[in-house]
């Protein structure tokens, strides 16, 4: 079980194989792209930042939670931060275990446990020059 962070292109045909286990027969993955479009608004770009510290131990723990709730063989996350364009992969949970079902609820409860507590934030760039941080709350914050 591992979290990252990576600035670099996301490469998940390499980690699929340290993932590969022989006790395991169900492999289930998730990757989140960056679209084009976001509540009304075109989306040109978007820039991840993230307090990379913390980040990488809660999302340590994240795993940790998922393989107690969810028997499973391995599984790995994997976030890009800095600048990304449309189309490219902005995230990618992958999990390995005995049985499908425990795979696909180990994937989705560390996928969405990423998105509610790990320390990264999410900056979107309009097509019309505006940009906006998305579900930041210490940006919120901040801004109060």
């Amino acid at each position: 079980m591992e979290f990252r962070i990576d600035t670099e292109t996301l490469q998940p045909d390499v980690w699929r194989t340290e993932l590969m286990d022989p006790g395991c027969g169900g492999f289930v993955t998730f990757e989140g792209w960056v679209r084009n479009s976001n509540e009304g608004h075109e989306v040109l770009r978007l820039e991840y930042q993230a307090y990379e510290r913390l980040a990488l131990k809660e999302g340590e723990l994240i795993l940790a939670e998922a393989a107690e709730r969810f028997p499973f063989g391995q599984a790995l996350c994997v976030h890009r931060v800095g600048e990304l364009k449309i189309g490219d992969l902005a995230v990618w949970v992958a999990v390995s275990s005995a049985h499908r079902d425990e795979a696909f609820k180990a994937c989705r409860y560390i996928l969405d446990e990423v998105k509610h507590r790990v320390p990264i934030w999410k900056k979107e760039h309009y097509v019309n020059g505006d940009s906006g941080w998305v579900n930041c709350e210490a940006c919120a914050a901040h801004a109060d």
